[in-house]
């Protein structure tokens, strides 16, 4: 199957608009479809039999984040493709964090199979310059010089809602009102606002921001469509109420599936597909679940020539012997075959090389033992009460709680306690800034975990039971120039190096998964519970996700944007 004229026989077409399967005859020609005719119909050209396989149109992810696979574009092309999904809009905040526009272009020069539509990083920094220390700030002249560039679709995630609604003028402000006066309505401007209802959510919608991936509730998702929001329903949103929620109200033309973040080893195991799978175990029909992987995210983006087999369209068409597994036996991208199961056929991974300077990015000094002692102001003091951060066990979002330690000699004595630590390092050698708050509901057991994969600034994050295992993870991190370590008893047990601007690797995936599956897996070995620990760990830096999380200024309000202490009271008996 390459670039050329073909008919494929036999296959049970998946019909777009009807959202069923029947048996067509599909004409491609030149990387596009020439034609979708009766199963009998006779081509008179070069025909291959599809043997009854299901074919559907190639899945388009709207929202995602490349890096969150840790790794660039042309490695995360070769899994994708395998696993059905034929385009993205990727939305590249991570590395542009880093590296500002020069991270941006070094993606986005890289040629791929796999069809690349590109988000404006919003959120660089995700708030500003005085409540945390990013690598880089977009400008707007950043936002117009994209906006010159046909493959950019969309603003990425507005998430500053102050910033958004503030009376006086701001950065994101002067953002969307550049879409709009160039791009008018051929750019999309996508949201992030979890927990936003009422006149907060009017208020966000009338800024311009008329889409939503973050997590939903049947209420959420109610209210949201009620308003003409376009939702966008990632894996942990997808459960057997907001899937009922969407069915009984029949709200599949504003709801597309897509993945926000696939981390490395799950990767491996599907991308967009496994979305899509879950939709299905949760109630969603088959079909319905399809049309939201496949046309109404691309039909958002103005993606015209993608999302249905039609005549016009650009083939991309993918294949399943037992469409209930979702997992592709055979991929054509644009008209050529990129993926055969039965043949053993995936493209093979190529090095990539980014500047010298993506490879000397951590600028952070190498942690003591001694950095995570804490002292009180008052020698005197025998107690503390301290505000930490509770970690939720299904999703990123968290909760501030207050709790008590006991204190020796002016030092806090957080290591006797059920509660881990949390530091965070100032990686860009701009301010050197060390900020420090407690985790409930984190590592069970000593032990310490440190990354550089840090959603959105990528300082240096270290969480643990020991000080000692602190140091060690972090000074690891430090030496590698990013990755994401854990140490036990001083000693590093699983290590992801990162050397990439501190947040992709240059490994192939599948060494990548593997590496990241044993980081996963101890991390689990010292208690610490979530249905994603990586991300749960990474987004405590994410200064936009409800309810409290850090910076390297220290705790922060999310809501509100206003520091919060670490100490709430020092207690002297």
């Amino acid at each position: 199957m390459e670039t050329g004229t073909y008919a494929i026989k036999n296959a049970n077409v998946f019909l777009t608009y009807r959202q069923k399967f029947e048996p067509r005859t599909i004409v491609v020609r030149d990387g596009r479809i020439a034609a979708v005719l009766d199963p009998d119909a006779d081509a008179a050209i070069n025909s291959i039999d599809a043997q009854g396989m299901y074919v559907i149109p190639g899945m388009t992810d709207v929202h995602m984040h490349i890096e969150s696979s840790m790794t660039h574009p042309k490695e995360f092309s070769r899994w994708a493709l395998r696993y059905g999904t034929t385009g993205i809009v990727a939305d590249a905040h991570e590395i542009v964090n880093v590296f500002g526009m020069d991270g941006q272009f070094a993606f986005m020069n890289q040629e791929t199979d796999l069809d690349i539509f590109w988000a404006i990083p919003s959120s660089v920094p995700a708030t500003n310059p005085s409540l945390e220390t990013s690598g880089a700030e977009m400008t707007v002249e950043d936002v117009k010089r994209m906006l010159a560039d046909p493959r950019v679709v969309s603003l990425g995630e507005v998430m500053n809602m102050k910033d958004l609604l503030s009376e006086e003028p701001t950065k994101i402000q002067e953002f969307i009102r550049a879409c709009k006066e160039i791009r008018g309505r051929d750019i999309r401007i996508e949201g992030h606002c979890p927990k936003i209802s009422g006149e907060d959510l009017n208020a966000f919608i009338a800024a311009g921001v008329d889409a939503d991936h973050t997590l939903q509730t049947p209420a959420s998702i109610m209210e949201k469509c009620d308003l003409g929001m376009f939702l966008e329903i990632q894996y942990k949103s997808v459960t057997p109420d907001t899937v009922r929620t969407i069915v009984e109200n029949n709200l599949y033309e504003n709801v597309a599936l897509v993945t926000d973040d696939v981390v490395p080893d799950k990767l491996a195991q599907g991308q967009l597909n496994t979305v899509v799978r879950y939709a299905v175990e949760c109630g969603m029909p088959l079909e319905k679940a399809i049309y939201c992987a496949t046309f109404t995210g691309a039909r958002r983006m103005h993606l015209d020539e993608r999302g249905m087999i039609a005549p016009g369209k650009v083939a991309d068409l993918v294949f399943y012997r037992d469409i209930s597994t979702l997992v592709p036996d055979v991929v054509i991208k644009s008209g050529r075959k990129v993926f055969d199961a039965a043949e053993g056929m995936m493209p093979k991974a190529e090095k990539v090389e980014f500047p010298e300077r993506f490879y000397h990015s951590v600028k952070c000094r190498m942690a003591k033992d001694s950095d995570f002692v804490l002292h009180t102001k008052d020698p005197a003091a025998k107690k503390v009460i301290v505000n930490v951060i509770s970690v939720n066990a299904d999703n990123t979002a968290t909760q501030k709680v207050e709790r008590e330690l006991a204190v020796q000699d002016g030092v806090i004595q957080w290591e006797d306690s059920d509660l881990s630590l949390v530091t965070i390092f100032e990686r860009y050698g701009k301010n050197g800034n060390v900020a420090y708050g407690f985790l409930e509901h984190a590592f069970a057991k000593k032990g310490a975990a440190a990354t550089t994969w840090s959603h959105d600034s990528h300082n240096l994050i270290v969480v643990g039971r020991d000080g000692r295992d602190m140091a060690a993870a972090q000074n690891r991190v430090v030496e590698e120039q990013g990755a994401y370590v854990v140490a036990i008893d001083g000693k590093v047990a699983a290590d992801a190096p990162l050397t990439i601007a501190g947040i992709v690797s240059s490994e192939p995936m599948e060494e990548l998964g593997k590496q990241i599956g044993e980081v996963r897996q101890a991390m689990e070995g010292l208690g610490w519970h979530n249905s994603n620990v990586l991300m749960s760990m990474s987004t405590l830096a994410l200064p936009v996700s409800p309810a409290l999380k850090m910076t390297d200024y220290g705790y922060l309000d999310t809501r509100t944007q206003q520091s919060v202490p670490l100490i709430v009271q020092e207690i002297v008996e």
